[in-house]
């Protein structure tokens, strides 16, 4: 005899549709949160698993994820917004002496940089979105 599966226990809340496990290849998390620039540093504007985010010092953040992932192995895309100058870039792991951000199961570090990668900035608006298995 077969088992019963009730579609409302899969995609309530907590169920396997709502933290994107049944899904490969989409968003396993993502986050908008205001970097600083004026704002409240670490403030979530919208997110999908993740819990928090842990400002370590000027343009470092630390982005926490609700559920954590199945390895550490994942992709990180993102893009921010820097009041008054359009060409900010995000950096990951860059040359910068003071940076040290594996990627874990249970968060990313990143580091928002502009220029040479050599100027680190609290950015006015960060996005961050996770793929991964």
């Amino acid at each position: 005899m077969a088992g019963t599966v009730v579609a409302s226990t899969i995609n309530n809340d907590t169920g396997l549709f709502a933290t994107n496990n049944a899904y490969l290849g989409i968003a396993k998390a993502w986050v908008n949160f205001q970097g600083g620039n004026g704002n409240t540093a670490g403030t979530i504007n919208g997110s999908f698993n993740v819990s928090s985010i842990t400002v370590n010092g000027t343009g470092d953040y630390t982005v926490n994820f609700t559920t954590a992932m199945p390895n550490a192995n994942y992709c990180t895309i993102s893009n921010v917004k820097y009041a008054t100058n359009a060409g900010a870039s995000l950096v990951f792991g860059s040359s910068l002496a003071n940076f040290a951000g594996n990627p874990t199961t249970t968060s990313v570090r990143i580091l928002c940089g502009y220029g040479n990668n050599s100027y680190v900035y609290n950015m006015e608006l960060v996005n961050i979105a996770v793929l991964g298995s």
